[in-house]
């Protein structure tokens, strides 16, 4: 059925083979404008093979699928063209080589069983490490050959997804005198803009303390204590879109608190690089490894430079009252100033664009990475069985921890020890981070076994409490 069901897209279709029109959601920074537009061509190849004899890849995950409007599409990669599909009908297909799966829907309990030899897995995970702690443990990660994540460890690493390019850091800046005016009317220095409570950062329970010693606009859900001045700008969608007036509204604060709802190297996302955009200073706690991807170095205020709340407090007044300290700050705006020789070539690296129509999305620029390694692979193992040994076969890729591996969540401020028994924050995070340990261990062990039963996976994770249990 599977041969069938994949055999009459028998035209090449490379343009659809790097189509912009499907993305996930999140996928895409505000602001971009994808609508429907003439596909991206990709760059072709000399694969005469007909549909039929193509390595299959499967979409698990089928509202990735990065093609409109069909099921399936040949895609012609630059080593050669695989079928595309999120026809899970083809699942079990000798031809279906690879399976890729999208990290924040992937559930152990629900993964395919058994799992075939002849096919890889990949994983595309651009998303925070909240969505899924599964994946930063080892016996998550390795259960995949392949991975596109926000580590610049990753097979195809998506790190600067968040910033469609250099000039995105030169915008203008609002004057100063302009934000000292907009201070003298009783607005604060500092910005707080989050809806999203609740997170493995405890971003909120730092804010609270910092609210302590200096003034904080606060017009998210979160700690809320201030009102956008307009229905419209109160929209939660105006702010997701970087809607211009709300973009000039915000501009104006001379520092934005910029907490990622997760602590992991090289997960930055617009909360960094949009106040960066507008030329206010993000106050940042995120990726540990920041820096290695600024501008120059001093551009950022990094929130675990300082012991206490208070003593950050106390550095933001020295600045807002000093407009000369300040400024230095905004330096990376002026041209050349940009001397980041890592971040400039990172970017002109990069195989994908953000907001950009000459180049593939990041979807379409994975699933040909992992078509290429498909035939290469399909390639070595022909010649070893030709050779009858004396080739040897393919050794199979195993993702590593450094993938994705992101540490067990900590207090946003104080320690675990300081928390009361009942704390909210300890009760979801930390036992969302160690279970997940104990889920990767089940379906990692289920694999071993052989197992094509999912209804099992409780089983092995009731063996795997019983043990935890017994060695303390």
């Amino acid at each position: 059925e599977g041969e069938a069901g994949l055999a009459g897209a028998e035209e090449p279709c490379g343009a659809e083979g790097w189509a912009q029109d499907a993305v996930p959601p999140g996928a895409v920074p505000p602001g971009a404008a994808f609508v429907a537009a003439a596909s991206y061509r990709g760059p072709g190849n000399n694969d005469t093979r007909s549909n039929k004899e193509l390595p299959i890849l499967l979409w698990w995950s089928g509202s990735l699928f990065p093609h409109f409007p069909g099921d399936t599409e040949r895609i012609d990669c630059p080593r050669g063209s695989c079928l595309a599909t999120r026809s899970r009908r083809v699942a079990r297909h000798r031809r279906t080589k690879g399976l890729i799966f999208y990290g924040t829907d992937f559930r152990a309990y629900e993964a395919p069983l058994p799992r075939l030899p002849h096919q890889t897995w990949a994983l595309f995970h651009e998303e925070s490490p909240m969505n899924n702690y599964l994946l930063s443990h080892p016996p998550g990660i390795q259960l995949f050959n392949y991975t596109a994540t926000f580590r610049r460890e990753s097979d195809y690493p998506l790190t600067l997804q968040w910033l469609p390019g250099v000039g995105y850091l030169r915008g203008p800046a609002v004057p100063l005198a302009e934000k000292d005016a907009w201070r003298r009317k009783g607005y604060a220095p500092v910005l707080y803009m989050q809806s999203h409570c609740d997170v493995p950062s405890d971003r909120d329970r730092y804010v609270r303390e910092l609210m302590k010693y200096i003034q904080v606009d606060s017009y998210g859900k979160c700690l809320h204590n201030r009102e956008l001045p307009s229905e419209r700008l109160r929209d939660t969608s105006t702010a997701t879109t970087e809607d211009s007036e709300f973009m000039t509204f915000i501009a104006r604060y001379k520092f934005h608190l910029a907490l990622e709802n997760a602590i992991c190297d090289d997960y930055m996302t617009e909360k960094l690089w949009r106040p960066m955009h507008l030329g206010a200073v993000p106050v940042y706690r995120g990726s540990p490894a920041v820096r290695d991807w600024m501008p120059n170095n001093h551009s950022i205020i990094l929130i675990d430079d300082f012991d206490s709340p208070q003593e950050l407090a106390k550095y933001l007044d020295f600045l807002d009252k000093n407009g000369e300290e300040y400024m230095k700050y905004l330096e990376y705006k002026k041209l050349g100033r940009i001397k980041n020789q890592f971040l400039l070539e990172s970017l002109e690296r990069r195989e994908w664009g953000v907001n950009d129509m000459t180049l593939p999305n990041y979807l379409n620029g994975f699933e040909c990475f992992i078509c290429d390694r498909e035939n290469t692979r399909v390639k070595e193992e022909q010649e070893h069985k030709k050779s009858h040994g004396k080739i040897p076969a393919p050794k199979p890729r195993i993702a590593q921890f450094k993938h994705m591996g992101c540490p067990m969540p900590t207090p946003g401020f104080g320690s675990v020890e300081d928390l009361s028994g009942g704390d909210s924050w300890k009760e979801m995070w930390l036992q969302d981070y160690w279970q997940s340990l104990d889920q990767g261990e089940a379906l990692t062990a289920m694999i071993h076994h052989n197992e094509s039963h999912q209804g099992r996976f409780w089983d092995y994770m009731h063996e795997i409490f019983l043990k935890r249990t017994r060695q303390h």
